[in-house]
């Protein structure tokens, strides 16, 4: 009994071992064979797949956090259970391609006294027991319908799969956006609250002027108005820090235990690789959200295939088999084996109204969207790599000219008050100068810190970050 089973199974597979579903063929890039030579460095130190989120991040605090957050965060534990999901839809998908086999057992007492027995005999007792098994209504998979069915819910799942890498990578950009926006909001703050106390002491030194009648009234209000807009811009940078610092401990799921190590500071990052960006091809194995992508076109590839075999055929099969005794008490012992295979059921549609063909236009439909979207993933990330790749270069060439502006700024604000104090000139070219110089103080904070943001994102978007 044994082979019939094994030799069932085996023409099960068989049959499934082919679909109608249309070969699957890789769309051509959309892109251009390479990026923009304006953005790429002269000399490379790695690739950002082949440099783990801990080497590429120096800081010891935002290392920590990121640790931290992909254990956390509740979004990625949700990401993480949707794959648990699509894994046990593709096994029930992949269960159909064999044949189902029940167990079955069962017992029956009957009696009957000399009157059922013909008057022949005396009272006779029989017993009846069973045990078998049995398939239960298997589909003869002959035009793969099953078989691109499973096909499907397996490119579900390892879609499924890449798009919880996707959520992994961007977790970690921004736990590492929020911390960089953390630490500019601090280093302003820092620079503001030095502000307030330098203008503090020039409103002081403005009052005495005004006492002694050295200076009118309108330079002491200017010197507060001065103090004034300096205490606005130190209140707005300090809810900027609290909103940061709530949305910091959003992602990384909660406070974290224990003490954390110090910040460095934006000067000391250390996230000044020269990553190289190989080429725009390279995205299609790196890029997790291109494989998921991919893995979806796969999936409305292998619909159209079982969307097709609706037209045909669907035969079901059913069988069982087992032993079964009988044992006649005062009477005679008998044993044996039975068997049955059918009924086959077999189903054709003849007259469905259009349905069949419906579904089928909606599962090419599918894959034209699919194969649109995947086109668009492969522009998105090329575009991403490439405006990473020029900010890069342009952003560094902004910071060593706000550094120069600075220090011309910081030049300006000192002579602005050696003139006032000379009497050469008024207070108003103070006020304009002071105010320069705070505005760029705090322009290459910011500048500083999306410089180091871009890093990051030409970190993910090259494929980096998926290890350790």
């Amino acid at each position: 009994m044994s082979s019939r089973y094994a030799a069932m199974a085996f023409m099960a597979a068989l049959l499934a071992g082919c679909t109608m579903a249309p070969d699957y063929k890789q769309p051509q890039m959309a892109t251009a064979p390479a990026y923009p030579a304006e953005g790429q460095p002269e000399l490379s130190e790695a690739l950002a797949t082949a440099l783990g989120w801990r080497q590429f991040f120096a800081d010891p605090r935002l290392v920590r956090l990121i640790d931290v957050a992909l254990v956390n965060n509740r979004d990625l534990r949700i990401a993480v259970e949707r794959i648990e999901e699509a894994r046990g839809q593709y096994r029930i998908q992949r269960a159909d391609l064999l044949p189902t086999i029940e167990g079955q057992a069962s017992a029956r007492r009957s009696h009957g006294g000399s009157i059922s027995t013909g008057g022949s005999g005396a009272a006779t007792t029989i017993d009846r027991n069973s045990v078998g098994g049995a398939i239960t209504s298997f589909e003869l998979d002959f035009w793969g319908r099953v078989r691109s069915l499973s096909n499907a819910a397996r490119a579900s799942y390892l879609a499924t799969v890449q798009a919880e890498r996707a959520f992994r990578i961007s977790l970690i950009a921004d736990v590492a956006g929020v911390y960089l926006a953390l630490r500019e909001a601090e280093e302003r703050i820092a620079l503001a609250e030095a502000t307030v106390d330098s203008r503090n002491q020039g409103l002081e030194i403005a009052k005495l002027r005004l006492d002694a009648g050295v200076t009118s009234a309108l330079d002491y209000r200017q010197a507060e108005t001065l103090l004034t807009q300096a205490h606005t811009e130190l209140a707005a940078l300090r809810r900027t820090r609290a909103q940061a610092a709530n949305q910091l401990e959003v992602l990384v799921g909660g406070p974290v235990d224990g003490p954390l190590p110090n910040p460095q500071p934006l000067l000391d990052q250390g996230m000044d690789r020269q990553l190289g960006a190989g080429l725009p091809s390279d995205l299609l194995l790196n890029r997790p959200d291109i494989l998921e992508a991919e893995q979806q076109l796969r999936g409305a590839n292998a619909n159209i295939g079982a969307a097709r075999a609706a037209f045909f055929p669907k035969i079901t099969l059913t069988g069982s088999g087992g032993y079964e005794s009988i044992e006649l008490k005062n009477g005679v012992g008998q044993d044996g084996v039975s068997w049955s295979l059918g009924p086959a059921s077999l189903t054709l549609p003849i007259f469905d109204f259009g349905r069949n063909q419906g579904n089928l236009d909606v599962a090419k439909a599918r894959k034209n969207i699919a194969v649109a979207s995947y086109e668009k993933t492969v522009q998105t990330a090329f575009r991403e790599v490439a405006d990473a790749l020029a900010a890069r270069r342009y952003l560094a060439d902004q910071v060593e000219a706000q550094e120069r502006a600075l220090v011309a700024q910081r030049n300006s604000a000192e002579l602005a008050q050696l003139r006032y104090r000379n009497g050469v000139a008024n207070y108003l070219e103070v006020l304009d100068a002071e105010r320069s110089l705070f505005d760029a103080e705090q322009s290459l904070v910011e500048t500083r810190r999306n410089q180091l943001q871009n890093l990051v994102s030409l970190y993910v978007a090259l494929g980096g970050g998926l290890t350790e």
